[in-house]
């Protein structure tokens, strides 16, 4: 079996593309657990109403009733282990198993006594055993050998004539029968959610990793050659200054010309990196603003990555940046389309409590101040209900050309 891995990280830790995926693996493992307690407490109930059937005196059914809720609540603690489990570790954590587990014996016996039925005694120790984490494959054998030791103990209480031939009482030992078979279906389920959700992060970080590696290997190759020539030639004017100090000093020019060409990649460099297509950029304000809890309505044209990112990029960020701290409301709509002046970037929000001027301020003073060295127009349209930004560029990238220049 296996031990219990770490408590994931909160969903609020984790970057804003993968807060979406976290909530519906959460969502997914509360739709699993419910499954599985719902069909504990709805046999734990039918099984109370066969007791209280039967010519038994009150405290007998009691003792069955509060036995039953107590062995309900016990599963719940092995569901929530269950949960929190790591497939490299093995071992088996009596400490935690061990109370749940015999909390579902000492039900089965006290309850299988007064309704003297054997099915009734097997069934919350099966329950219990198929909720344990087994090793990969382990589980199916013993559910299989459990259920045909439960269909066994069945037709033993059928034999024995403890348990009437009617089909209401066939119908509860088939459920008895199947109800750890569907436990496992429903964790099956889940282990392959999580299976791949894990995969989806592993290959997030591969990815990451061959990104830093490809990083690493241009900066290598670039600061390496640049900094092999540097000292070829500060090593060449030092031997030249005592007998021709004018080459010495042309070296040491070149050397100074070496150190600005290397300064000058390593810009080239990160701006290359740093340069994110203005679909992508659409795309990812969108991803934070679903992951805060908004709905959003996203419109991206099909040539988006031809925009002029250098003055568009931070306005997309720093709008909806504006959003997350000054919006406050449920809906936004994000807008980057070609017009016959350039290219044009709306982002539109409401607001619960709309305040006039609450969402100005230096951060759109300063996309202001960057739309207009662009060549570009800046507008705020705010009303009782809505608050946008519309900016307008021209399709040449003036901040680029300046840059390049």
């Amino acid at each position: 079996m296996r031990s219990p891995s770490p408590v994931p990280a909160p969903v609020g830790d984790l970057a804003p593309g993968a807060r979406q995926l976290a909530r519906g693996v959460t969502a997914t493992w509360w739709y699993t657990f419910s499954a599985v307690v719902f069909l504990e407490l709805f046999l734990l109930f039918v099984w109370v109403l066969y007791v209280l059937a039967e010519p038994i005196d009150d405290i007998g059914a009691l003792l069955v009733g509060i036995g039953g809720l107590v062995w309900w609540l016990s599963t719940m603690l092995l569901l929530a282990d269950y949960r929190r489990r790591l497939d490299a570790e093995s071992g088996i954590p009596w400490a935690r198993i061990a109370g749940p587990l015999l909390v579902a014996v000492a039900f089965g016996v006290v309850a299988g006594v007064f309704a003297d039925s054997l099915l009734l005694v097997a069934m919350p120790i099966v329950q219990s055993i198929v909720l344990l984490n087994w090793p990969r494959g382990v589980r199916y054998r013993v559910v299989l050998l459990l259920t045909a030791v439960m269909i066994v103990m069945a037709f033993i209480d059928g034999a024995r004539g403890a348990a009437a031939a009617g089909p209401e009482v066939w119908g509860l030992s088939l459920y008895a029968v199947l109800i750890p078979s569907a436990t496992v279906s429903s964790l099956w389920w889940w282990d392959v959610l999580v299976a791949l959700d894990r995969a989806r992060a592993s290959e997030a970080r591969l990815a990451a990793t061959q990104e830093r590696l490809r990083v690493a290997t241009d900066v290598h190759d670039l600061q390496g050659h640049h900094l092999q020539v540097i000292a070829l030639q500060l090593e060449l004017a030092e031997r030249l200054m005592a007998r021709d100090p004018e080459a010495a000093l042309e070296q040491l020019r070149l050397a100074r010309g070496s150190v600005d060409d290397a300064m000058q990649g390593t810009r080239d460099l990160a701006t290359r990196f740093r340069s994110i297509p203005l679909g992508d950029e659409v795309a990812n304000a969108r991803d934070l603003l679903q992951a805060a809890g908004l709905e959003v309505d996203a419109t991206i044209a099909a040539d988006a990555d031809s925009a002029p990112s250098n003055a568009l990029g931070p306005v997309i960020r720093e709008t909806t940046t504006n959003v997350l701290r000054h919006g406050g409301g449920r809906r936004a709509a994000l807008t980057l389309a070609r017009v016959d002046s350039g290219w044009r970037f709306e982002i539109v929000n409401d607001a619960e409590r709309p305040v006039p001027g609450d969402h100005t301020g230096s951060g759109l003073d300063g996309v202001r101040r960057r739309i207009a060295e662009a060549g570009g127009t800046l507008e705020i349209r705010e009303d009782d209900a809505e608050f946008g930004v519309i900016v307008t560029v021209p399709a040449r990238d003036t901040t680029s050309t300046d840059e390049e220049a």
